[in-house]
């Protein structure tokens, strides 16, 4: 998978990150089933309940949350797999119109409710489905892209090879929180937390 580290670290910006590994759409293809498939083996030993338990996250802060208690409140592992993958799923939107050669004219977001994902099967059938569109976008790309077209969501314009790459920076960024939400859980079970204590 990706080391994002560099980035992360702001050694780098993403475009020159991007340049200087040479990545193209085949590598993006790749890099995209990695993490789909990284996720997927998180659900290999666990059960419904692990994805609705609410976890305790001291640094939770949703400013966008619609509910008022929901700013602080830990996220569920169906919440973050719905949000990581609406966010990388635009990113490949916006990167097949930047490689035919199209503006980008705004945001192009669908998050399914993170409250109807309550089993592990759901959570699978998300990112399966999540895979399914983005392959598609990226299959949508031409032969010779468009690399000089950008679209500029925060500082930095971004081309269709650095705007994939920003959705699966986003996603690696929350993979340690996937996993400390699948150790929490199973430390409750183990405890035998009440289910009161689920989402």
């Amino acid at each position: 998978m990706l080391d994002f580290g560099p980035v992360q670290r702001r050694q780098v910006k993403l475009a020159e990150y991007a340049r200087q590994r040479g990545i193209d759409r085949p590598h993006l293809i790749q890099y995209t089933n990695e993490i789909i498939d990284d996720m997927l083996a998180l659900l290999d030993d666990i059960d419904d309940s692990v994805v609705t338990f609410v976890p305790v996250d001291p640094e939770a802060y949703d400013p966008y949350a619609q509910d008022p208690n929901m700013v602080h409140a830990g996220w569920t592992l169906g919440h973050v797999v719905a949000h990581v993958t609406a966010s990388s799923e635009e990113c490949c939107a916006h990167a097949a119109t930047l490689a035919r050669g199209v503006e980008v004219c705004g945001r192009n977001r669908y998050e399914v409710p993170w409250q109807e994902i309550r089993t592990v099967e759901q959570v699978r059938q998300r990112l399966e489905e999540s895979r399914r569109i983005r392959l598609a976008y990226l299959n949508a790309w031409p032969d010779k892209p468009h690399y000089e077209m950008t679209y500029t969501p925060y500082k930095s314009p971004q081309n269709c090879v650095v705007r994939v790459l920003a959705g699966l920076y986003h996603e690696v960024g929350h993979q340690d929180q996937l996993k400390e939400i699948v150790r929490q859980a199973k430390a409750a079970q183990r405890r035998g937390r009440p289910s009161a204590e689920l989402a």
